[in-house]
């Protein structure tokens, strides 16, 4: 199946870049591409398909915008996620320092600080005002869901700002209401680029390696499984269970598992699994504490909701549009105890849940250095005038990807590949206990 890989831009770019110290290989030319496809079967005398390739991020020699008339705002939303104010201060260091751009706007509370600004009053921004926001977590501008469905009300307050630039910082909803403002625009015949930086704990926007703050979570979550191992390991009958984030993709539970190695049992929302019967988790998990007397259980929020939930069709929604997930860490927890008191054993359960500490922690160092270069390239694209992307990371090298693309579909685990097998390698639970067959990729 073909994917468009090409990427917006608004006119002719007639200014040269005030980036004067770079040297010719410095700049990036619009006809440079990073494959999609990077593997060749040399049986099959294949080539992967230059079409199928990203344009490739970093800075031209020649930019849409000028400089000293350009202004530029910034919008922050939904959950929060280790890394935004570094995002945050590199977007506008990189405009401030590198291309003279000094009219720079911090739009408060999300999408719904820009559909109603006398409420929510931006605030300007300049590298001092950043200075430090990257040793602290959550966003300095603020965050909320919602909101993305008032593309009109959203670009009237652009035109109303006189914005030339605006920088998106979220996840699949804000990509998606960056979508749409760009089509408003477009309808409008306005020349304001939009370049959005993904944004998800969960690290599942598709066409990219890694969205910012997820090794940070993950990292911080290890810290959560080895207090729950060490629970475990010093009671008689002892469990670990711990509870994290993962709505649909079950990255950060199987990315901290295999980084601990020392989890028992994991689960995952892609991969229904079996609680009761011989082939069931239950009776695994007795097996196991009666041959090794302490068992540690990882399972990310949006496993089991095919067993918690009777009608998924009429579940209530948060203003992101989210389904309200059923407390999938609690329900395991009384599971258990209720099985084990029907078999009449004692165990000794500890419950962690360290799903907001997490979100809310300062990046980690290596989160902190993505946050700082996928900043940066966002501000070499929106300059060149470039529009309705987000920013990426492909291959190793950083990338342009239509919005429209990195919305398409979500990014899921595949149990029938080698890192699923390292997976089971690691914990060494009995395979049989999850249906294969049904797992979840849509």
């Amino acid at each position: 199946m073909q994917k468009d890989f090409v990427i917006k831009n608004l006119g002719e770019q007639t200014h040269i870049s005030p980036l004067l110290n770079l040297g010719p290989s410095g700049y990036v030319e619009n006809h440079q591409r990073i494959l999609y496809d990077v593997i060749y079967d040399e049986d099959a005398d294949k080539m992967p398909d230059p079409q199928q390739a990203f344009e490739k991020a970093g800075p031209r020699k020649m930019i849409y915008f000028d400089p000293k008339k350009t202004r530029a705002a910034i919008v922050t939303c939904g959950g929060l996620c280790p890394g935004i104010n570094d995002v945050i201060r590199a977007i506008v260091r990189e405009l401030y320092y590198s291309y003279g751009v000094h009219n720079i706007l911090g739009i408060r509370y999300g999408y719904n600080g820009l559909i109603n600004l006398k409420k929510n009053k931006p605030i300007p921004l300049d590298p001092e005002f950043v200075d430090q926001i990257h040793t602290i977590g959550g966003t300095v501008l603020g965050s909320s869901r919602g909101g993305g469905d008032k593309v009109k009300e959203m670009v009237d307050s652009l035109e109303f700002l006189d914005i030339d630039v605006l920088f998106t910082i979220g996840g699949d909803g804000t990509l998606k209401g960056a979508h749409g403002i760009v089509e408003e625009i477009e309808r409008r015949g306005l020349k304001i680029a939009v370049v959005g930086i993904p944004k998800t704990i969960d690290n599942d926007i598709s066409y990219i390696q890694s969205s910012f703050g997820f090794e940070t979570a993950f990292s911080l979550a290890v810290n959560a499984i080895a207090c729950a191992s060490i629970e475990a390991d010093n009671a008689p009958m002892g469990i670990g269970l711990v509870k994290l984030m993962g709505r649909h993709s079950g990255f950060i539970a199987t990315n901290a598992t295999l980084a601990m190695n020392d989890v028992n049992f994991v689960f995952v929302p892609e991969v229904p699994f079996r609680m009761d019967g011989s082939d069931g988790f239950l009776y695994a998990l007795e097996k196991r504490l009666l041959a090794r007397d302490h068992a540690v259980i990882v399972i990310a929020e949006g496993a089991a909701q095919d067993i918690l939930v009777a009608d998924a069709k009429n579940q209530a929604t948060d203003a992101s549009n989210n389904v309200k997930l059923e407390d999938v860490g609690v329900w395991m927890k009384d599971k258990i105890i209720n099985y084990f008191k029907g078999r009449d054993l004692d165990v000794n359960l500890k419950y962690i849940d360290p799903s907001y500490m997490i979100r809310s922690a300062p990046a980690c160092p290596n989160d902190s250095l993505y946050c700082l270069l996928l900043g940066q390239h966002a501000v070499h694209a929106a300059m060149a005038g470039k529009t309705d992307l987000i920013m990426g990371r492909w291959n190793n090298m950083y990338s342009h990807v239509p919005i429209t693309l990195a919305t398409s579909k979500r990014k899921h685990l595949n149990p029938n590949t080698i890192f699923w097998h390292n997976l089971m390698s690691a914990t060494r639970q009995p395979v049989e206990i999850f249906d294969i067959d049904n797992t979840k990729t849509e």
